[in-house]
């Protein structure tokens, strides 16, 4: 018999955010996360998208023995501003068992009934910027800090408790040995004449700091299209400024200013952690903070993490600007792959920007959806 049970003390808490250690202990491609970060994340005092959402955290157990765990999140923004009826549900980890899953999913939708919410949608995290989606192709890659990994048998629960494909997303990945700078070289110097444009290089984390601000304006402008899309707060701004800048290889951010100095564009790219995260082992004590701050300097692999454009520069070549700028910075390193963030596969304006450098689509995931009126 399955037993749910509601996450209400620390220690429960821990055992949640440590379930997936155990889990996935002989995968070679599962990523652990930062104990401690996690942690914060799931913090209201800490973490400020506890302003627009709330969250509660179910653990399955099979007699003494934790058998899943699921998180049940309402976004209040994405339902009062944006009207989308939605619960959702994220950090879903289970054991191959239908009546695991089944019991975990149930609850998030007796949940979202109680709210009075028209469909289940996940796996998702509290924002725009959390992690997304249940893989469904490449297994068989190293995962990310900025993704989940799970076994090919979670899209068959998913399936098998009534639920459909709602949105899928590609990773893609390319040598840096395909990055030709005869696509984007001569386009970017016609554009930055043309637009007044020029790029910024940065060499110190203190000298981002100040644009901090700007740039996420830029990030909401760049996606406010988008017909989920939730603004990042102020509160939520200077939050990841904290959490994320500080672990950003300043010389991996590059931005675009026009004339005046506004900034019209910015990429940010990250170095792979997904080695340096399995040796650490969950804690930055006593040698975590090593094998980061290693591969943070060595590593030849890059991930494109964030790519911002202003609605009034998009599609007149700004990224030539940046790939430019790139180029120059990752000849220099040696780097040898690119990888890029989850994409929605039928967001073809910005599989296009990459098409001169031939990526190669090596990993598929999807959220699944299930309205709320159907029987469970």
């Amino acid at each position: 018999m399955i037993q749910i049970k509601e996450v209400r003390s620390k220690q429960e808490l821990k055992a949640f955010v440590t379930y997936p250690f155990a889990l996935y202990r002989d995968s070679p491609y599962w990523v652990p996360p930062i104990i401690k970060e996690e942690l914060e994340s799931f913090n209201p005092e800490s973490n400020p998208v506890f302003e627009q959402a709330e969250a509660r955290y179910f653990l399955a157990f099979k007699g003494d023995r934790i058998a899943g765990r699921i998180a049940a999140i309402v976004n209040r923004v994405e339902i009062e501003n944006l009207g989308i009826s939605k619960m959702r549900f994220g950090w879903m980890d289970f054991e191959d068992d239908a009546e695991v899953s089944k019991a975990l999913l149930n609850k998030v939708a007796e949940i979202g009934r109680s709210h009075n919410l028209g469909f289940l949608e996940g796996p998702m995290g509290f924002s725009n910027l959390d992690k997304v989606g249940v893989l469904t192709e490449g297994f068989d890659h190293i995962g990310s800090m900025i993704t989940w990994y799970n076994y090919p048998y979670y899209k068959t629960h998913l399936l098998d408790f009534g639920m459909t494909v709602e949105k899928e997303f590609i990773e893609s990945k390319f040598p840096f040995s395909n990055v030709q700078p005869v696509h984007f070289e001569r386009v970017q110097k016609i554009i930055r004449e043309r637009y007044q444009l020029r790029p910024l290089n940065f060499e110190k984390t203190s000298q981002i700091l100040p644009w901090a601000h700007e740039m996420f304006e830029v990030f909401n402008a760049s996606y406010s299209r988008l017909a989920s899309f939730v603004p990042v707060s102020e509160s939520q701004k200077e939050y990841f400024k904290k959490k994320y800048l500080t672990l950003i290889d300043p010389r991996y951010v590059k931005f675009v200013v026009d004339q005046d100095n506004r900034l019209v564009s910015f990429a940010i790219v990250m170095p792979s952690f997904s080695k340096a995260l399995q040796k650490a082992r969950g804690s930055l004590f006593p040698f975590g903070f090593y094998h980061l701050l290693k591969a943070r300097k060595n590593s030849k692999e890059v991930f494109f993490y964030l790519i911002g454009i202003l609605p009034e520069y998009q599609k007149k070549g700004v990224t030539s600007i940046i790939f430019n700028e790139y180029y120059r910075e990752f000849n220099a390193r040696g780097i040898k792959m690119a990888y890029r963030t989850p994409e929605l596969a039928d967001n073809i304006d910005v599989h296009q920007i990459w098409k001169h450098f031939k990526p190669e689509v090596y990993k598929r995931r999807c959220t699944f959806r299930k309205d709320l009126s159907q029987d469970y």
